[in-house]
């Protein structure tokens, strides 16, 4: 067993946990990205038996620091939604520079990428002006919420292991991320294992597929990943905050998370082929 992963899976289930950079980009940072793909695809394998040592260990970390941490999100959410929400935004736009270093967009992208980053990016920005200004925590499972939180679980599990971009991110999106962080922080475990089988079920067909995207369409892929980002912060913006208390802590709360999404600019390059 690969025990070094425990630590490896805390700061991965951090970033996963917080709308931004994500568990992939950890990955990256930590050196382990190539072989976290590679023990995915090969867990649902014959040979999966070879990569149990390096995903226990860290699917322990991740899970231990999902069901502490969430606690202390629900309880920010709950009582400070404003400011979190502001340094959700801090972090999002801090951590659109790394993306683009990973793409090296100045040398790399063509008209066509800025067009995907554009298109993608409006038609979320659409969406957000069609979502309800208020979305209740989902509770209790009915026929409906089933599919709909099995498949937030399933697209949450292919962006965490995009470089760059976080499963919390499309949790946000899709309008159900207060709902896992009060499964996670309440163990409401109906809830948790309709969203853990999407994301089994995601983790089984992203692998390949991912690591198949960065290695023939890395730059295509990257633009659809700012594209989400862009789009994504008009669904994550508040508001603007009540003037006092909450607007000053907003502002600090936006500042910081601005600081925490400029340091993953720091990491190296992705190491993956492309066309």
């Amino acid at each position: 067993m690969q025990w070094r992963n425990l630590y490896r899976g805390f700061f991965m289930g951090i970033s996963d946990l917080i709308p931004g950079s994500g568990g992939a980009t950890i990955a990256n940072i930590l050196g382990i990205y190539d072989e976290l793909l590679t023990a995915i695809r090969g867990f649902f394998s014959r040979d999966w038996k070879k990569h149990i040592g390096f995903l226990v260990p860290l699917a322990i970390g991740i899970a231990v620091t999902l069901l502490v941490f969430s606690k202390v999100m629900n309880f920010l959410l709950k009582n400070y939604h404003a400011p979190t929400q502001y340094f959700f935004l801090g972090l999002m736009i801090g951590v659109l520079p790394f993306i683009a270093k990973q793409a090296n967009v100045k040398k790399n992208f063509k008209w066509s990428h800025f067009l995907l980053i554009l298109v993608v990016g409006i038609l979320l920005a659409f969406l957000a002006s069609m979502l309800p200004q208020s979305q209740k925590p989902i509770t209790a499972l009915t026929g409906g919420n089933v599919i709909l939180l099995f498949l937030a679980g399933l697209t949450g599990s292919v962006a965490m292991l995009l470089p760059g971009i976080s499963g919390s991110l499309l949790l946000l999106v899709l309008g159900v991320y207060s709902t896992v962080i009060g499964a996670l922080s309440n163990f409401n475990l109906p809830i948790i294992i309709v969203i853990g089988a999407g994301m089994v079920v995601g983790l089984l067909i992203s692998g390949k597929t991912i690591q198949y995207l960065l290695s023939h369409y890395k730059y295509a892929t990257f633009a659809v990943m700012i594209g989400l980002v862009i789009g994504s912060l008009f669904i994550v913006y508040p508001g603007i905050p009540e003037s006092g208390t909450p607007f000053v802590l907003s502002v600090i709360a936006f500042i910081t998370g601005l600081i925490v999404g400029n340091l993953f600019s720091s990491s190296n390059d992705i190491p993956v082929k492309s066309k």
